[in-house]
């Protein structure tokens, strides 16, 4: 079973570990581990930074992944793309999924901004079938605020 995330208690955990530094490659890194390790039911969580018209593999816990995804493909370019979150409950069923591990079954990929520009995505992958849902992807979204501030 699947614990609620208290995304109020891990946005304020967060915020104080971003204050440790200023370094955006440090930040990026403990982001995703905090996210990693305090929501059950992942297999990844990470960030990939938009480079020209491709998303580049950054900072991330779990197994290797893709190194580069075109913007517009699979469920990290489709966010990118749309500057908007997506939700997708069953991996297989998303048109043109991009399988960086097998194991994954569902995803959520929130869009980083800076001036209204997508400049990257935060990915968070399970193993689980429709593991989130739009409380998810509301508490994801208030993450990425503050993951933006120090990007």
């Amino acid at each position: 079973m699947i614990t609620v995330t208290d995304y109020r208690t891990l946005a304020s955990q967060l915020s104080e570990l971003m204050k440790a530094s200023e370094d955006p490659v440090t930040n990026a890194a403990n982001a995703a581990a905090l996210i990693f390790w305090s929501m059950d039911g992942l297999n990844w969580a990470g960030f990939y930074f938009k480079r020209g018209d491709r998303l580049v593999l950054g900072p991330f816990q779990g197994r290797p992944a893709c190194v580069s995804i075109p913007v517009g493909r699979g469920v990290c370019g489709t966010a990118a793309k749309e500057n908007r979150t997506v939700i997708v409950p069953d991996v297989h069923a998303f048109p043109g999924h991009i399988a960086c591990d097998s194991a994954s079954r569902s995803e959520i990929v929130i869009p980083l901004r800076k001036n209204g520009e997508v400049f990257g995505v935060l990915d968070i992958d399970s193993p689980l079938i429709a593991r989130f849902d739009e409380s998810d992807g509301a508490g994801l979204e208030d993450l990425a605020r503050i993951i933006e501030e120090v990007l």
